[in-house]
């Protein structure tokens, strides 16, 4: 009841308050919703219409190499004649040209092998932290955090010297006598699955340290006194509590692998086929801006789909929390 009269006494303050206090008041509450749809406008709308716009034009020897190209200057009629000369056709092209298709794949295949291995290794990085006691935890915080402060370039070049026939991981087996001869590894896909899991853990670890983080012990030790073994109480009550940190984390790792180019290119050799390689060299070996943009334009709706599902699923567990 208390607490009733101070929100309606607050509310009757409120209406009581100058107007023009009540319009900056509703200024500020409409600019922070405003703020952030400004930012996609300018940082993902504009550059994606740019290059939806870039992939409905045709290749051309010219600066930029695309035509056409719209020039507010020559005026209104200038501006829209070019809207004519638009088409589908890298679109088509796309579709009759196998690589494309299975550099698709390709990427979508390495990147879902790469975020469950990623999974494996994060979760129990993740849950050993959460467990770990208060004081200890912002160390170990910092050590997942820690590998960011190096250049992602550098921590890439390393992994050449680690895996190479004469790098130090081959020498290291070949010393305690584990091998015979050296293992070959870079220029192969398990360097590429090595490369993106050390480069991407983090992106697992701390979303799934955040949701273990707030877990509430007492629902295990209470099954624990039912009588619920510890394997069981983690997979009926652990494991479903940290459902959203485990697709959070999933999709944070799944989404830039799909179209990484660095680690692939380094480790992976010129023999790997994936969507990022073959944008590069769309882009600036063969100067074909419109197809390179209609490559991408595919790419970005593909990647749409997890992120509309990682938002049902939110809605979803938000109703059913409710």
């Amino acid at each position: 009841m208390a607490d009733a009269a101070i929100s309606a006494n607050a509310a009757r303050n409120a209406d009581r308050s100058p107007l023009p206090l009540r319009l900056a008041a509703g200024l500020v509450n409409r600019l922070v919703i405003i703020v952030p749809y400004l930012w996609l406008l300018f940082f993902f709308l504009v550059p994606f219409a740019i290059v939806f716009k870039i992939s409905l034009s045709q290749s051309a020897i010219a600066m930029p190499p695309y035509t056409p190209v719209f020039d507010v200057a020559d005026g209104i009629a200038a501006f829209f004649a070019p809207l004519r000369e638009l088409s589908f056709d890298n679109y088509v092209w796309l579709t009759q040209d196998a690589l494309y298709f299975n550099a698709y794949v390709s990427s979508v295949v390495i990147a879902g092998i790469s975020t469950v291995l990623t999974l494996l290794v994060g979760y129990p990085v993740a849950y050993g932290m959460a467990r770990a006691p208060a004081s200890l935890r912002p160390t170990l915080l910092m050590l997942v955090i820690l590998p960011f402060w190096t250049s992602f370039l550098i921590r890439v070049y390393a992994w050449i010297g680690i895996l190479k026939p004469e790098g130090l991981l081959n020498q290291f087996l070949l010393g305690i006598g584990v091998i015979s001869e050296p293992l070959v590894i870079l220029n192969t896909y398990t360097a590429i699955f090595i490369g993106i899991v050390y480069s991407y853990l983090p992106f697992m670890v701390l979303p799934l340290y955040s949701t273990l983080e707030k877990m509430d012990n007492s629902l295990i030790e209470a099954a624990n006194d039912l009588g619920c073994r510890p394997i069981g109480a983690f997979w009926k009550i652990t494991f479903p509590l940290s459902l959203p940190g485990v697709i959070a984390g999933c999709l944070l790792v799944f989404i830039p692998a799909v179209g990484e180019f660095v680690i692939p290119d380094l480790l992976g050799g010129s023999q790997t086929l994936m969507i990022g390689r073959t944008l590069w060299n769309e882009f600036f070996n063969n100067r074909d801006w419109p197809v390179a943009s209609a490559v991408a334009t595919i790419l970005l709706l593909v990647l749409v789909v997890p992120i509309m599902f990682f938002q049902h699923t939110q809605a979803r567990s938000q109703e059913a929390g409710r």
